[in-house]
């Protein structure tokens, strides 16, 4: 049988890690091959819209493979001109948010195109997905290498969905994990801790991550 593609482009080595350590393992059993290269131009990091859209675009016209993104929603300047942007500001609901500016986003995209494309933001970032069980943490740190434990028992007990906690940029999820996990590297230790976590849990926590993966 066939295998199918997915291109996933990934803003940064922490999602790509996160791709090949998680999402490929649980992809392939469905004979689902998953490709995960970093958003060009950037050396990790989020890019203006016309260029991650190239990037989109070319991926598609290889044919024969899906292709989406794996971006945070937080973060993103305006400048860099996402579409649908500054109308999306209009929207409080930030879950419904998302699903306008990925409707934006695949409505930008070439015509012949869109059919294979799956867009997706990450509500907020990737880090919030993280905070998803206390046993998880501690199979992933010793510890002595917590230093606020009862303020991330205090966290994971506030957010049923971690997909919510806040954008702000000292309450960020990914602010949040530098000050309570001493010597935090995302890169490092945040795709162990999304494989010790695990997809069923991931999945069952995080609702618009959960679509994405049936997508």
């Amino acid at each position: 049988m066939k295998m199918n593609r997915l291109v996933i482009a990934c803003e940064g080595p922490t999602e790509q890690e996160f791709v090949r350590d998680v999402l490929q393992p649980h992809f392939l059993p469905k004979e689902i091959y998953i490709q995960s290269p970093l958003i060009k131009k950037s050396g990790g990091g989020i890019v203006p819209w016309e260029i991650l859209k190239t990037q989109i675009q070319s991926h598609l016209r290889e044919g024969e493979s899906f292709v989406t993104t794996l971006i945070d929603y937080y973060g993103i300047p305006d400048r860099y001109n996402y579409p649908g942007w500054q109308d999306s500001k209009q929207i409080p609901d930030k879950s419904l948010r998302m699903d306008f500016l990925e409707q934006e986003m695949l409505m930008d995209v070439q015509e012949n195109l869109r059919q294979p494309f799956i867009p997706y933001y990450q509500l907020h970032e990737f880090e919030g997905l993280l905070f998803n069980n206390l046993a998880s943490f501690e199979a992933t740190f010793e510890q002595d290498e917590f230093k606020d434990k009862n303020e991330l028992i205090s966290i994971l007990n506030q957010y049923d969905n971690p997909e919510l906690i806040n954008d702000n940029p000292k309450t960020a999820p990914s602010k949040r994990l530098d000050r309570l996990i001493k010597g935090y590297n995302k890169n490092v230790y945040g795709p162990i801790l999304a494989e010790n976590i695990g997809m069923l849990n991931l999945r069952k926590k995080s609702p618009r991550f959960n679509q994405w993966i049936q997508n």
